[in-house]
């Protein structure tokens, strides 16, 4: 093992918010010159590094106080890491250089060594983003952008060390503060890799996620609404037995899953990258679709081009209820989810954009049999602007294997959040109040309604929340004559006020 070069930094404690604001400041090395749509793959992963090397740094110089005399002793117990760091990757290998030319050439070549070093967890992470690519700009303004990004990270505030950060939580928070703030300046790219925590948490909590559970998303853009459920997990059961699966079709939001997952500690992961609907990845030993006892997703809302064109002919008869309608895929989603419950424990929840509740069609045929199959439990209205680059309300539907009633709960919650100047937010209260409605399946005035099967098809099965949860206040009646007696006391109070006025500007000599 080779001695890595690095300031000697104090070991202070630091809060959530020191580091959160450390790695947002060094977002302005590129602001003005790249679009955070670009940089913000550049800073996530420059991020990773960082905090690989500070943690491997600190892992070496504790071993060398225990066993300076021993080099090879060091070195095996190194090989105990979570993770391989090879000398010449190191930030501060890279920080030692950063005045030569070629930073984004060295970066590269870094990434690849320690991908190489740890493929087991990190096997491809670093094969779509190039830290040498003419994005940058020029070669000069390219070397002379990741100087500063490195002498960003290189601050005394960004001393990610474990003395100085303490829980790898710190880390994983600071990583999803980023891409949450990335997710608020990408507009309409935001919704590829990013869930609002509010929402994720919601359903996260629906799901009751317990240990021994193995629970998927397919569409897991950065992997924040799988790590919801299994810190669940951590927090209420104290137990690491559990497994998160995902797929993902976007490269880069694939490897920011990877990274993700690895910040956060997430060893028992699979996440794979691919297009869930065309070419779904996370199979059994028979190749047939895995089976998991919780499904979360948030899917690209009414993605055109989803995959009509192959779906009659799926193999794994995820369409035989109905085929989508070509240029709308969020019940190629939802059919894909249902396939891959469990047949006992399985139980899903997805967002959805509300025609999914009320369009005819074939998708009206998919939504009649899901119903008569009882699969359908709860239809959940959330309030508008919740969700980055969108303005429109979503609703979540949750669907069971194995149902206490053949009943489908709705919830009005469109109505109850914090308003924000560009996105809305759920409170705790607001979560708590759904929480508490779905447990309770009852119905609660202008909020909730458990709708029967008869009910339903009443209404040609259109899940329409407006038809089940009557929201309507009627007004207090009001009384004419009182107004009109109100009306002539104020006349008669204005004609005295004006006859006093009349009287006091006579005394004052104005007639």
């Amino acid at each position: 093992m080779n001695d890595l070069t690095t300031p000697q930094l104090a070991q202070a404690a630091v809060s959530q918010d020191d580091i959160n604001a450390a790695v947002w400041a060094a977002c302005d090395t590129f602001r003005g010159t790249v679009d955070p749509s670009i940089y913000k793959d550049y800073v996530l992963t420059m991020l990773f590094l960082k905090y690989v090397s500070d943690v491997w740094q600190d892992h070496y110089d504790n071993y060398k106080a225990q066993y300076g005399d021993h080099p090879e002793l060091i070195a095996e117990m190194l090989k105990n890491e979570r993770f391989v760091l090879p000398a010449s990757a190191s930030f501060y290998a890279l920080h030692a250089l950063r005045h030569t030319p070629g930073n984004g050439e060295r970066i590269d070549k870094a990434l690849h060594a320690i991908e190489d070093a740890n493929l087991s967890k990190l096997r491809d992470v670093f094969q779509d983003i190039s830290f040498n690519s003419n994005k940058l700009g020029d070669e000069q303004q390219k070397n002379d952008i990741l100087r500063h990004l490195l002498e960003d990270f290189a601050k005394p505030a960004l001393n990610l060390r474990e003395g100085r950060v303490g829980s790898l939580d710190v880390i994983g928070n600071a990583y999803e503060f980023l891409i949450k703030n990335f997710a608020s300046t990408s507009g309409k790219k935001a919704g590829e890799f990013y869930t609002p925590p509010e929402v994720s948490t919601l359903m996260a909590r629906l799901m009751a996620p317990q240990p021994g559970d193995e629970i998927c998303d397919p569409t897991c853009g950065s992997g924040s609404l799988l790590m919801k459920c299994g810190r669940l997990i951590r927090e209420g059961a104290g137990s690491r037995k559990y497994a998160l699966y995902g797929q993902e079709a976007i490269g880069s939001t694939w490897a920011l899953a990877k990274m993700n997952m690895f910040l956060h500690g997430e060893d028992n992961h699979r996440i794979e990258w691919g297009d869930t609907i065309r070419n779904p990845k996370l199979l059994d030993g028979a190749n047939n679709l895995k089976h998991f006892d919780i499904v979360v997703a948030n899917p690209p809302f009414s993605l055109e081009k989803w995959g009509f064109e192959g779906a009659d002919a799926d193999k794994f008869s995820r369409f035989r209820r109905g085929v989508p309608p070509r240029t709308k895929g969020d019940y190629a989603f939802i059919l894909h989810m249902v396939e891959t419950m469990k047949p006992g424990t399985g139980r899903m929840a997805v967002v959805v954009p509300h025609g999914v509740l009320f369009r005819g069609a074939a998708e009206g045929r998919i939504r009649q049999k899901l119903i008569e199959e009882n699969l359908l439990d709860v239809v959940i209205g959330l309030p508008e602007k919740l969700f980055y680059g969108t303005g429109i309300p979503a609703a979540v539907l949750l669907l069971r294997k194995h149902k206490a009633d053949d009943q489908v709960l709705f919830i009005d919650a469109s109505r109850d959040f914090e308003a924000g100047k560009n996105q809305n937010v759920l409170r705790e209260a607001d979560l708590q109040r759904i929480q508490a409605t779905v447990a309770a399946r009852q119905p609660v005035p202008r909020y909730a309604h458990l709708a029967t099967q008869a009910q339903i098809a009443e209404n040609d099965f259109n899940l329409n929340i407006p038809r089940y949860v009557d929201t309507f206040q009627e007004e207090t009646p009001i009384d004419l004559m009182a107004v009109r007696r109100e009306r002539l006391e104020l006349k008669a109070e204005l004609a005295r006020l004006e006859t006093q006025m009349d009287a006091y500007l006579k005394e004052l000599g104005y007639e």
